[in-house]
């Protein structure tokens, strides 16, 4: 799991793009076929692979060609809370509508 608390946002693009590259070579796709597949330009992938950087529409194409969309679905999907307090007061509301 990529750690937001201390890694930049460079680093935690060339850790997706590196994660990227792992499926792609384990399904035994070079980035030629990859790109067709997902239908991006060849310098667009090759882009991301070396620097991490390409648009979200190309990224969830990619992912869609790898069959890894469902990875997306637990991104953003967990409440943050700002403080223990909210926790706490959220806990006893719950208790008191039973």
């Amino acid at each position: 799991m990529i750690s937001l608390d201390i890694k930049t946002e460079p680093e935690i693009s060339r850790e997706l793009a590196a994660r990227v590259k792992q499926r792609r070579k384990e399904r035994g796709l070079t980035q030629a076929a990859l790109a067709k597949k997902a239908g991006v330009t060849l310098a667009s992938y090759k882009r991301f692979e070396q620097k991490g950087l390409i648009s979200l529409q190309s990224l969830i194409a990619i992912s869609l060609a790898l069959n890894c969309e469902s990875d997306f679905d637990s991104l953003f999907s967990r409440k943050t809370y700002a403080s223990i307090d909210e926790v706490i007061a959220l806990s006893n509301a719950s208790q008191k509508r039973r």
